[in-house]
């Protein structure tokens, strides 16, 4: 989960540092137009790919090609907690914006 929070906040961290690292040339090569939206497709990217991942470690599991029964939960947790950071930001996103439309001027 750190490493979830830490791809999400930018903070450096041993688990991420090749991610926060693609995270600053990707928003370099971009251009300043909306880094929050980069952010967020770099993130759900991410969470796909730890999905897929997590998929392989099951599948791996369950055909029993020398994967582990650790390492497959683990696998799959670090792809649920991610997919859970990304919607809970989603979510205070989502409700930012309805709180700011609800604002009379």
């Amino acid at each position: 989960m750190l490493a979830a929070v830490n791809l999400v906040t930018g903070a450096p961290g041993a688990a991420n540092a090749g991610a926060t690292n693609s995270l600053a040339a990707q928003a370099e090569q971009t251009t300043a137009s909306s880094p929050f939206a980069d952010l967020i497709t770099y993130a759900v990217g991410h969470v796909t790919q730890l999905e897929e991942q997590a998929q392989t470690a099951v599948t791996g599991l369950i055909t029993g090609s020398g994967v582990d029964v650790h390492q497959a939960m683990i696998a799959t947790q670090k792809a649920d907690m991610a997919f859970e950071l990304v919607l809970a930001v989603r979510n205070k996103a989502v409700q930012a914006y309805q709180s700011v439309m609800g604002m009379q001027f």
